[in-house]
């Protein structure tokens, strides 16, 4: 007999499946009024949300959450309009649904179109961040796919209350009932259930740290586009503007500690260690940023913590830094190469030559020069809200925005042709 768990998971799908059918021909001018009545849905409820959240900030607090990840849990008035904002965005983006993207006419006659479709229903399972609900929603619908919500234990009242708020707003302007199902249950079992709904669920997006990315790619029978884990590097070359560098290092690590495109490891060339790394450390220190350092490192200051292998291959989260002197660009590339998440990579130099080798040579959704990681997401890149930062090469890589939530179709038109 199969468990509650299972039967509550298979009902969401069910559902989910049925409208996707109906959502997949639903015009693009009623997404967009089903997204803006969100938006205004959320502003208007607020207090609804609010009060949700801070429910599970309490709960957070006397779990004894760390306070990058409290970060990421909580809402305000600013962050709910910031929600708003991206589903609005989202309004004003083309719908890629029916894009034309390829045709031909064979010599038979037969005319061949190649058209994006949407993929049907998409499970994204998630942690801590209230947003990705809002966010994920709204750019599933947009591209003509009903979703599955399954976020984590630590935001359910939040991510309940969102998707309420949301689900009523788009039923309210057409769109099918079911396109915005949420999973309401802690249980684990939950997320198994969901990633081996195969015939049901057509594709699973996780979005967290790497222990629950690691588990449904390992784990799932749906097929999954796996998102990233970010140990992301700055690498600072003997021909960085000194300014410059120190900015972006900065901006990188402590303007959003706890998301997956910050920096985690710094590389600096030992030609600019005397000129660069004093000014660099005095503002890191100034930040409460707890370095982990090489040796060469350590002997810059003695309150530098030794780095360990394991420290070179952690996304901290946190307002830690692991930190490497190397001996060249291509020492510093052969770190990121064995290191690297394949998430975002930033080069600091004045040198046009080495900022292109950097390019061509490091393999990662998102190869910066002279600018910080923190711009890897969807809104940054002119996208709206993201689905996530995908770190794999097939079908999608880096932010995913409207596009990469759709697959392709063929449509054949004939007179009679029949195959001799």
């Amino acid at each position: 007999m199969l468990n509650d768990t299972y039967e509550l998971v298979a009902k969401k799908a069910r559902a989910a499946k049925k409208a996707a059918r109906e959502l997949a021909v639903v015009s693009t001018a009623v997404k967009n009024r089903a997204l803006l009545a969100m938006a205004k849905a959320l502003l208007e409820r607020q207090e609804e949300i609010l009060a949700a959240n801070t429910c599970d900030m309490e709960a957070a607090i006397a779990k004894g959450m760390r306070t990058s990840m409290q970060d990421r849990l909580k809402l305000t008035p600013a962050r709910i309009e910031g929600m708003a904002d991206g589903l609005r965005q989202v309004a004003g983006l083309p719908d890629p649904v029916g894009n034309v993207i390829g045709g031909s006419t064979l010599a038979n006659g037969l005319q061949i179109t190649k058209v994006r479709v949407p993929l049907g229903v998409i499970g994204i399972i998630y942690e801590a961040r209230p947003n990705v609900t809002a966010d994920a929603a709204g750019l599933c619908l947009k591209s003509g796919n009903a979703v599955i919500l399954k976020g984590g234990s630590e935001a359910m009242e939040s991510n309940k209350t969102v998707a309420r708020i949301l689900a009523e707003a788009a039923e309210a302007e057409g769109l099918p009932s079911g396109c915005i199902q949420f999973v309401d249950t802690t249980d684990r079992q939950a997320v198994s259930d969901l990633i081996h709904m195969n015939g049901l669920v057509d594709v699973v997006i996780p979005r967290g740290g790497a222990g629950l990315i690691k588990m449904v790619v390992m784990n799932a029978t749906v097929p999954v586009i796996e998102t990233g884990a970010g140990v992301c590097h700055t690498y600072v070359d003997a021909s960085a503007d000194v300014e410059m560098a120190v900015n972006i290092a900065y901006n990188a690590k402590v303007q959003r500690p706890s998301v997956c495109n910050a920096m985690e490891t710094l590389l600096v060339h030992k030609d600019i260690v005397a000129k660069f790394m004093p000014a660099m450390l005095a503002k890191y220190a100034e930040a409460g940023v707890e370095i982990r350092g090489d040796e060469r490192v350590q002997a810059l200051d003695k309150a530098i913590v030794p780095a360990t292998a394991e420290d070179w291959a952690t996304e901290y989260g946190d307002l830690r830094l692991s930190v490497k002197i190397v001996d060249s660009m291509e020492e510093a590339m052969e770190h990121i190469a064995k290191y690297s998440t394949g998430h975002s990579e930033c080069i600091v130099t004045q040198d046009l030559a080495k900022a292109q080798l950097f390019q061509r040579s490091v393999d990662a959704a998102a190869v910066y020069v002279n600018a910080s990681t923190r711009f890897t997401d969807g809104n940054e890149f002119g996208f709206g809200a993201e689905i996530g930062i995908s770190t794999q090469k097939l079908h999608a890589r880096g932010p995913m925005a409207l596009p990469e939530l759709t697959s392709t179709k063929y449509l054949i038109n004939g007179n009679g042709q029949i195959r001799g």
